[in-house]
C-alpha cells in the first residue's frame, strides 16, 4: 500500500494525523502543499472522489476572502479556486494507492485504520 499525505508542516492538524500515523507505524509520502502545489487534473479527481464541498478548508484566511459567489460556485469552480490556492483545501489529504480517501483529520481511529489499511 502507498500512502500519501498531502498538508503543510505547520497546520496542526496536519501535525496531529502524522504522529497518529507514526505512532501506529504506518509508513506515508508527505507532500508540503505549498511548496508543491497539486496539479488541477490531481485536484480534479480529489474531487471526484470526495466532492468539493469536503475538500473545503473553511476555517482559513483564502476561504474567507472569496466572496459570497463561493457559495453558488460548481465543483469545476472549486476546482479551479482549489488549483489557483492550495491553502483553500482542507488538510490533510490522504491518498491510498493513487486515489483520495479521506481528508481531514477528525475521523475516529477505527475509520483510520479501515480507510488506510492498516
Amino acid at each position: 500500500m502507498a500512502l500519501t499525505v498531502y498538508g503543510i508542516p505547520t497546520c496542526s492538524t496536519c501535525k496531529k494525523a502524522l504522529q497518529w500515523l507514526d505512532s501506529h507505524a504506518i509508513a506515508y509520502d508527505f507532500v508540503n502543499t505549498k511548496e508543491h502545489p497539486p496539479s488541477q487534473a490531481t485536484i480534479a479527481a480529489w474531487v471526484a472522489a470526495l466532492g468539493s464541498k469536503p475538500m473545503r478548508n473553511t476555517s482559513g484566511q483564502s476561504y474567507r476572502a472569496l466572496g459570497d459567489e463561493k457559495q453558488t460556485w460548481s465543483d469545476l469552480d472549486w476546482i479551479e479556486a482549489f488549483s489557483q490556492d492550495a491553502m483553500l483545501l482542507k488538510r490533510p489529504l490522504f491518498e491510498k494507492d493513487g486515489q483520495a480517501v479521506l481528508v481531514g483529520f477528525r475521523a475516529s481511529e477505527a475509520l483510520l485504520q479501515t480507510t488506510l489499511g492498516s
